[in-house]
């Protein structure tokens, strides 16, 4: 029987003034979806008892993203605002089976700044990495990859 094994790398990263702004605002709207999802969760509960689900936050994140007030959400790619929803779909999970506690709303100051892109969240051209709107030739470039 073969053993699997997970790998994981660290990079590393220093970004232009250009990415780090990119950045800033994935993770301010990462941080934006986490809230509004936890809020619509707990009032989902203590309004009517009712536990939402992974699909149900996916689809307020569609309905989000059509409102004029959180277009900006378009900006970013989808993929970190869905990984998000998966991530406190986790919590809560952990939540009920009494493994952590209630998740908390994130703030500016105190969360950590960070984002979880999917490897399908990437298509490389000539050794870049262009994010998932793929338009490379207007700035959208994330990272350049040495040749290792």
């Amino acid at each position: 029987m073969g053993r699997v094994v997970k790998r994981a790398f660290k990079f590393r990263f220093y970004p232009t003034d250009m990415q780090a702004a990119v950045l800033a605002r994935t993770f301010g709207c990462v941080r934006k979806v986490y809230n509004l999802a936890l809020a619509a969760r707990s009032e989902a509960w203590s309004v009517r008892r009712e536990r939402l689900t992974y699909d149900a936050t996916s689809a307020m994140l569609t309905g989000w993203k059509k409102s004029e007030e959180l277009a900006f959400l378009n900006e970013v790619s989808a993929v970190p605002l869905q990984q998000v929803l998966r991530h406190l779909q986790t919590a809560f999970t952990s939540f009920f089976a009494k493994r952590a506690r209630y998740p908390r709303f994130k703030s500016r100051k105190r969360s950590r700044r960070s984002a979880e892109y999917t490897r399908s969240a990437f298509r490389w051209r000539d050794g870049l990495a262009v994010d998932g709107h793929g338009v490379a030739g207007r700035g959208r470039t994330l990272v350049r990859v040495p040749a290792l």
